[in-house]
């Protein structure tokens, strides 16, 4: 599942492969960029802000993309056999003389002035792996609303922008507060922006996620997220889930009920 993690090392992959050179093809297949053609143009960088790609293009143009629950992009030596995906979900390709990004099931493809970036971007908060990150103003913007459910303040782009489903399931167990705990009654609440980001930091550069620190006999290398109906690793209680409902807000949860406190839904939601 893409979270900040994952949009940063996907940045650092369209850095790598396209920057520095011109384009030599382009081909946007939504039905607005259609007509775009953005051969000729040399490709400055790739940055990621939170969950947001933006690839910038001489002439001050930005590609902005984002990769919600499945998209991808993927790099390729050109020429190289293209193995994201089956073609009909293919977005953008953009192609170097030696190197080829195709983006996969994206659901957001816009092109912008690069001055305007702020317009899809500026929104968010402190960027957990970004220049901008500030664990003062993050902390400001999380308790600005001091009712409000733990996961869903850590969920919420507007406060931090990176973190998705997995890593808010795994931060309120290491805080040891249900999803659902006000956040303002939250002991000690300025440990979580700096525990945010160390989970961002140490995960940036693996493909594969890591919260528990290595506990013997941990598999997945997660405490509670996909773990519904196992034993926790810290108490052996069984691990409860509530599946996301889209007609009352609800998203998807793990939590432990024995390490975590605070409110929760009947045991029937698992």
């Amino acid at each position: 599942m893409p979270e900040g993690d994952t949009v940063w090392r996907t940045a650092r992959q369209l850095h790598r492969a396209l920057s520095g050179a011109p384009l030599v093809h382009c081909d946007l297949r939504v039905p607005r960029l259609a007509t775009t053609d953005l051969a000729g143009r040399e490709v400055l960088e790739t940055l990621p802000r939170g969950k947001h790609l933006l690839t910038r293009f001489e002439g001050g143009l930005t590609l902005h993309s984002h990769l919600r629950m499945d998209g991808a992009w993927r790099t390729y030596a050109a020429g190289g056999r293209w193995r994201g995906g089956p073609g009909h979900q293919i977005r953008a390709v953009l192609a170097t003389a030696a190197r080829t990004a195709v983006g996969y099931r994206l659901p957001v493809l816009e092109l912008l002035r690069t001055t305007e970036e702020d317009r899809v971007v500026g929104h968010l908060g402190p960027d957990l792996l970004g220049p901008d990150w500030d664990p003062a103003e993050a902390l400001r913007r999380l308790l600005s609303d001091p009712g409000r459910p733990l996961a869903e303040a850590l969920l919420d782009q507007r406060n931090l922008a990176g973190i998705g489903n997995v890593f808010a399931a795994e931060l309120c167990f290491l805080v040891r507060a249900g999803p659902w705990l006000p956040i303002g009654v939250l002991p000690s609440p300025e440990r979580l922006p700096a525990l945010a980001r160390k989970l961002l930091e140490v995960n940036k550069d693996r493909p594969r996620r890591v919260t528990t620190g290595g506990v013997p006999g941990r598999s997945s290398g997660l405490w509670v997220y996909g773990r519904a109906g196992s034993p926790c690793l810290r108490c052996g209680t069984t691990v409860r889930s509530r599946l996301p409902d889209p007609s009352d807000g609800q998203r998807l949860a793990y939590w432990c009920p024995g390490c975590q406190t605070g409110p929760a839904p009947a045991p029937s939601s698992r």
